[in-house]
């Protein structure tokens, strides 16, 4: 029988020769994804694994390249349609492919326009048992047809993704090697046939663990709950079965790559307002008139709120963005009378923010900021 912590051993060795990953926790990841896409079959959810960088020539496209040599039935599909990619996830050509997309940002990018289509099939894919549907033949003949999307798919690219594909996703932000970093060159015509040779033994490794695997549950690390257990779980499962350090090194690769996504995600710009507020204007402070709000949101650094469409957060615009949330009590939050020494203004109140930061903000940093000067509690 196969030793599978000696297999992922080999696959993790293999991706060290060409790739610099970020972390280690990267490598952990990668390595359990790719053993995720030979047992898609035994999971409810597959994550999507994105090499994402804020500039070209940081390893991402030989990242998804090396990827490529060792998952079952790879597809490129940089410009394949929605239309080719639902006739192949249905396995008209033999097979489920593991689908790849390199150059991500030029469907989703800034320049690129709305990609409904590819966007509905990438996040609805990551479950089972959801289909896209589609209108098929000609003219008047037309009928509706259900088409599976439930296979693997890793994408590599140039800044961020949808928040709704994010979120369902194993993300490594590369980065250019340092002087000090090197890798070896990846030679299609002999490191492929190498990386297809460590392919077919994770194919019949995963035979033998297929049933092992499909009833599992693993236990997940403290505070790994909701759409990120969904993410892991597959890739931790396969863990726990190969043994060996792979148990350990995933769940600490798990709250490693977790916790540098809920760093990176800013959320919407409601839940950033909201943060923003818990976190550096509100802070120790029970109250505040929305004049000192606004005069400390346009001062925050690397914050959108000076510059909202050309122009910086206002009262008005204030208002309408909480008032999407509600209090304890299930009011609309809103501003209300605070007094001061100089008479009555409008203001917030802590106490009404409390419901919406607990339900829609990231845990708060574990250092809570000290009051800012000249805003002590006034009540």
């Amino acid at each position: 029988m196969t030793d599978g912590a000696a297999l992922l051993n080999e696959v993790e060795a293999f991706h060290r020769r060409f790739n610099v990953f970020p972390t280690e926790a990267a490598y952990v990841a990668v390595t359990l994804w790719d053993a995720h896409a030979h047992l898609l079959d035994a999971f409810d959810s597959t994550p999507r694994l994105a090499f994402l960088s804020p500039e070209p020539g940081s390893g991402k496209s030989r990242a998804l390249e090396v990827v490529e040599s060792l998952v079952p039935r790879a597809m490129a599909a940089v410009d394949a349609s929605a239309s080719a990619l639902f006739r192949s996830v249905s396995g008209i050509d033999g097979g489920r492919p593991t689908i790849l997309f390199d150059e991500i940002d030029t469907i989703f990018g800034p320049k690129a326009g709305e990609n409904e289509q590819l966007r509905g099939f990438i996040n609805a894919g990551h479950t089972r048992g959801r289909v896209m549907y589609r209108c098929v033949g000609d003219g008047s003949n037309q009928q509706v047809q259900g088409f599976p999307s439930f296979c693997a798919v890793a994408v590599a690219g140039l800044g961020s993704l949808p928040d709704t594909i994010l979120t369902r996703s194993v993300i490594i932000r590369m980065r250019r090697r340092a002087r000090n970093e090197s890798a070896e060159q990846f030679r299609t015509r002999i490191h492929v046939r190498e990386g297809n040779a460590l392919r077919d033994r994770l194919a019949k490794w995963a035979e033998t663990v297929q049933e092992q695997v499909t009833d599992a549950f693993p236990e997940m690390p403290e505070g790994i709950t909701d759409r990120p257990a969904d993410v892991w779980e597959p890739l931790i499962a396969i863990a726990d079965a190969v043994g060996g350090h792979w148990p350990r090194r995933a769940r600490e690769a798990c709250l490693t790559l977790v916790k540098a996504s809920r760093t990176n995600d800013k959320g919407s710009v409601g839940v950033r307002l909201l943060t923003d507020l818990r976190d550096h204007v509100l802070s120790g402070i029970d109250r505040l008139p929305t004049v000192a709000i606004l005069d400390r949101l346009n001062a925050l650094d690397d914050a959108p709120w000076a510059d909202l469409n050309g122009r910086p957060l206002d009262s008005r615009r204030l208002s309408r963005m909480l008032s999407e949330y509600v209090t304890a009590d299930g009011e609309p939050v809103a501003s209300r009378n605070i007094k001061t020494g100089g008479g009555v203004l409008k203001g917030y109140y802590a106490t009404d923010l409390h419901d919406a930061w607990q339900r829609y903000c990231p845990p708060p940093p574990e250092s809570p900021l000290p009051p800012l000067p000249g805003c002590e509690n006034t009540a």
